[in-house]
Formats: structure tokens, sequence, C-alpha cells
């Protein structure tokens, strides 16, 4: 696997990216992805995704959203919104790039809003083909309510609107820990090592109005209206992402869809426990609807059944043919 750093422009800012690729020239098939919750690019989590995937052939983009890790941007500022913008531009580039097949391109999501960010973007760019939604969050209001006792939640939602006057009064708000304060960390993600790489440079503290944002996170509204083929990773009794969250994504998606259900393990334990299994159906999903396309053909059988969408690729013509 070849892996080199790249950037692009988003929104004016520039985005510090990582591209791998495999050995030979390409072009290439190819998959981004935004980091998930707090999330940056090198994140060794990742690598182990990235290489499954070259290694089928495929190239993958993962970069640093506006105002994280390496990229330019408002620093700690936590929106979903600017990073599905980065998102839609990451995609642009792609096109943008000879060894990368431009309508040979998918979105793999991991990790609370990583996974929602990959079905808003299935959503709102019609040059994705297909989705992989791993451990994602489906609708921020209700996560961030069942992170807390409802007397917390009544009291969270008491500071947020103390936030709002204090902002139109003064110019500025209150800044807090977006892990502490925003997310409410389990028992398990306070004892476990699988981000202990990139922990130490999220932000430490960030706008109370980011939780705003978080609180109008809608990835469900999304996947409602989705045809594009999407792959849902959940893990049972979830803590961290609830497990209704995954099931009501692929129960809402209108086109080809397939749900895996992670049982007799915890949301970060599943990462390794599970690794051999679920692996290789990611890669099958990109491999089966991540494919150029020279036909299409659009099917109605009856109005309630709804349209279907098949994309044929014709034999490639040799150089003189």
């Amino acid at each position: 696997m070849k892996t080199t750093n790249v950037e692009f422009t988003s929104e004016g800012d520039r985005l510090a990216a990582i591209w791998r690729t495999p050995e030979t020239p390409g072009p290439h098939r190819a998959i981004v992805q935004g980091p998930g919750w707090l999330g940056l690019k090198d994140a060794k989590l990742y690598v182990r995704y990235h290489e499954a995937l070259v290694a089928a052939g495929f190239a993958v983009l993962i970069f640093d959203y506006r105002g994280f890790g390496d990229s330019e941007g408002d620093r700690g500022i936590l929106s979903p919104a600017r990073q599905l913008q980065d998102l839609v531009n990451a995609v642009t580039y792609l096109t943008t790039r000879d060894d990368v097949i431009a309508d040979a391109i998918g979105v793999f999501g991991t990790g609370g809003t990583g996974g929602g960010n990959a079905v808003l973007l299935a959503g709102a760019d019609p040059r994705v083909r297909a989705a992989v939604s791993q451990v994602p969050v489906a609708d921020g209001a209700d996560w961030l309510h069942r992170m807390r006792q409802e007397h917390e939640w009544l009291a969270f939602l008491a500071s947020l609107d103390e936030d709002r006057r204090l902002r139109v009064a003064t110019g500025a708000g209150r800044l807090v820990h977006p892990r502490e304060e925003i997310m409410v960390p389990t028992p398990e993600r306070r004892a476990t090592t699988i981000k202990a790489d990139v922990d130490d440079r999220i932000p430490s503290a960030i706008p109370l109005s980011c939780a705003e944002e978080i609180l109008a996170y809608r990835p469900i509204d999304a996947a409602e209206r989705l045809t594009t083929p999407l792959l849902v990773i959940g893990v049972e009794g979830d803590a961290t992402t609830p497990t209704d969250h995954a099931e009501a994504l692929y129960t809402a998606a209108k086109g080809p869809k397939q749900l895996i259900m992670q049982r007799h393990t915890t949301h970060y334990a599943a990462y390794d426990r599970y690794w051999e299994q679920t692996t290789p159906r990611i890669v099958d999903w990109f491999d089966r609807h991540v494919r150029p396309s020279d036909v299409d053909i659009r099917t109605t059988d009856s109005p309630q059944s709804g349209e279907s969408i098949e994309h044929l690729e014709a034999p490639r013509m040799e150089a003189g043919q």
C-alpha cells in the first residue's frame, strides 16, 4: 500500500489528507472517509480498514475536517454541517485526480457522527455509489439525551438556553470539553486505549453552542430518502451509539441495504473482536456497488415499489480500437 500526504481546499480552507493506493498506477475506484466523532485522519484504528480496501484494488482518501488536526479552519468548531461540506468537496477533489475512476466513488464512516456523516453524504451527493456506516448516530438530539439521566438532560438544555443569552449579551459563550460536556463518555470510553494515539490532539475546549448543531443532526432524515446502497454495522446493546440508531437507518433506507449486528461485545471492543467477520463484508459491499457506469437502467415495476437503478459496465476498449 502506498501512502501519500495530499491536500485540497474546502470553502477556502486547506484540508490535510492521506491518500492510500495500490502499488499499481490506476485509475482506481475510490473510497472517501471523514473521521468519526473527534477523530483524526491518522488514527491507527482506520489503517487496517484501508489496507483491506487497498488490497481489493480501491484507493482511500481520509482527511481532517476543517478546524481539526492538520487542516486549516476555525479551531475547535465542531460542526456537522461543515463536515458534510468537507466530504462533498473531498468527492469533488477525487474527481479531479487522474488516478481515480470519477464515477466509482464510495463513502466509509465509523464512530458516531462518522457513521452518520456517511449516510448524509450518500444522501446529498449522487456521485457516491455506495455507503458503509459503522456504529452510527442517526439522531443527535436522541443521542445526547440518552447519555444523561432526565435531570441531567433538563439541566443541559437549560445551560444551552443560558449560553444563548450570554452570547447575545456579551458576544461570546461558554467553552466546554466536547467529550465530557457535550458527549458524555461511558466507563468503557474512559478505559479504552483504542484511540489513544490521537486522543491528546483533539480540542479540549469548544463553544457550547456547537451542541446546537448536534441536536439538529438527523442522518435518519437522509436515510428515509436514500436509494444509494447502504451497509450499516451496529453493536447489540451499544452504550455509546444506540443500537436502535443503526437499526433505524437500515429500516429507513429505500435502496439496496444490509445490516450487520455484532453481538456479545461492546462498542469499542467490537472493532477488534469482529474484525475478521465484518471487514470482508465491507470490502464486498463496495466491490459490488462501487463500479463505473457505462449504461444506466431505471426500472419502475409499480408506483408502490418505487424505482430501481442498475449500473452496467461495458468492456474497456483497447487503444486503437
